[in-house]
């Protein structure tokens, strides 16, 4: 028995899971959940908002309050090595009077983060793959093929089923594609940020990059400078979260109370570098700015970076097979980074129906007999997905909500236990071999601020004027997702639901 599973026992939970998982395996899958090129469909909108100046010193400020979370978080884990992770950190912190509450609130939010954030990822590679098709057949001045919104959604959905059946399979086998995951971002991520700007003809002054400020309201329809610089950071909010993956993974990690922390302080530290090394390359590579947004270009403007990337190429060679190749490296990078989402989405399924918190429970927490994986969870997980990218049909704002509703319910989830870690009595809380002492509360204070900032960003209007075109649908949807989880807490679930379910019995009460 290691740290990790003692650990667990003394928490009153039996292993059920497989405990194969080393730290370069669950570091692979965390660091496949955040991607380095997670922000790539922002890109040009927060170029739009408030310049690149904004943009690139955006992402350094986003990084640096995201440690603070990840640190306070990592800390946490280190304590409670749990798939369930935040609900059950949750409920533990709080305390036996508001710990069913908290664990509650933490598991629907997280719950909705997750579930949302497949389909964040798999917009991104279905528009990815959309712009491939286009480059590779001619670009849109060509006569290239511009996938509609049926075929877009036949790409969407191909990439959901696939992912759920990869995750049917052995633990094993998602943490060897992760593997190639990880080389394939740090390889091709070094490629795109090495060779961009080397290939790129004509390139953007430093003073360009980082010093140039200019908003846009004619194509926003945001004249507030301080609107518009909080819209253009939403870019680095959104590419630096999912580090928590690695918490999921503790009861399939060995030694997963030292493995988590460092897994998922390295993959934020991995993700920051490399991320801003990202923009810095697309942004010293832009040719002319004001073409890139052109209906009539040749990726009919529908991407920004990937016409940035074609003149590029076609700058040089006069051809977009570079393109194509490089557009392919950041398709992979969606593909790995939903493949690892869904496997978080289906262990907090699996976790919280295990504690009957999901109607149904005893079908979602259902372990395949050989594989040991939560088969039931991942189908939910991908046919909610399948159902949430019906709107793409009929509204050009899916996206918009995707990751809206994905960062408020994922990074929201991650300050209730935060929280009462900052509220709770210190000699209460049994720290694990990373432990921040009495740095803990002043880091914890400053990522639930940062937390609360990040969240009701991501509930703004992203364009003016409103329109059933431009509206930000995510305040809506929350709203609605937490009244229902909020009416069901007070007139049911309170009388029946009190957090994590023991399914060992221990002596040690003091946890």
């Amino acid at each position: 028995m290691d740290s990790g599973e003692k650990r667990l026992n003394e928490l009153g939970y039996k292993q059920e899971l497989r405990r194969e998982m080393t730290l370069f395996k669950t570091m692979a899958i965390t660091f496949s959940c955040i991607s380095a090129f997670s922000g790539t469909p922002l890109y040009g909108q927060s170029l739009r908002y408030a310049g690149p100046a904004t943009l690139v010193w955006g992402w350094v400020v986003v990084s640096f309050f995201t440690w603070f979370v990840a640190i306070a978080m990592a800390e946490i884990c280190s304590s409670f090595p749990t798939t369930g992770s935040l609900y059950f950190w949750a409920a533990h912190l709080a305390g036996p009077r508001w710990g069913p509450f908290a664990s509650w609130c933490c598991a629907w939010l997280e719950t909705i983060g997750v579930i949302f954030a497949i389909g964040a990822q798999t917009y991104s590679g279905s528009q990815a793959l959309q712009m491939i098709i286009l480059l590779a057949t001619g670009t849109n001045k060509g006569g290239g093929y511009f996938a509609s919104k049926g075929v877009f959604l036949c790409l969407y959905m191909a990439l959901i089923l696939i992912w759920a059946v990869l995750n049917t399979f052995k633990l094993q086998v998602i943490a060897f594609l992760n593997i190639i995951s990880i080389w394939w971002q740090v390889v091709g991520g070094l490629l795109v940020i090495v060779m961009l700007p080397l290939v790129a003809q004509s390139t953007q002054p430093a003073s360009y990059v980082f010093t140039h400020f200019e908003t846009s309201p004619e194509s926003t329809g945001v004249s507030s400078i301080p609107y518009a610089v909080i819209l253009s950071v939403l870019l680095s909010i959104y590419s630096l979260f999912g580090y928590d993956a690695a918490a999921h993974l503790t009861e399939e990690t060995k030694g997963a109370d030292r493995t988590g922390p460092k897994a998922i302080l390295s993959s934020l530290g991995i993700i920051s570098v490399f991320g801003w090394a990202y923009y810095l390359s697309l942004t010293f590579s832009i040719r002319d700015l004001e073409y890139l947004y052109n209906a009539d270009n040749e990726t009919a403007g529908a991407l920004v970076p990937a016409q940035i990337i074609y003149d590029a190429f076609y700058g040089r060679f006069q051809n977009s097979t570079g393109a194509v190749v490089f557009l392919c490296i950041i398709w992979g990078s969606y593909f790995f980074c939903g493949l690892s989402t869904t496997t978080t989405a289906a262990r907090v399924v699996y976790a919280l129906s295990r504690d009957n918190g999901i109607p149904f429970s005893p079908i979602w927490r259902k372990l395949h007999p050989r594989t040991k994986v939560p088969t039931n969870a991942v189908w939910l997980c991908a046919a909610i997905g399948l159902l949430l990218g019906l709107p793409i049909l009929k509204l050009d704002v899916v996206f918009t909500a995707f990751i809206s509703v994905s960062t408020i319910g994922w990074v929201g989830s991650y300050a209730v236990p935060i929280f009462a870690r900052l509220v709770m009595a210190e000699e209460n809380f049994k720290p694990g071999p990373f432990y921040l002492g009495r740095a803990s509360r002043p880091v914890c204070l400053v990522a639930f601020l940062w937390i609360c900032y990040a969240c009701s960003a991501f509930l703004l209007p992203t364009f003016y004027p409103l329109g059933w075109k431009t509206f930000n649908y995510a305040p809506v949807a929350v709203s609605v997702v937490l009244t229902v989880v909020m009416l069901w807490w007070a007139l049911d679930a309170r009388n029946w639901f009190k957090g994590p379910v023991r399914n060992i019995d221990v002596r040690n009460e003091n946890y």
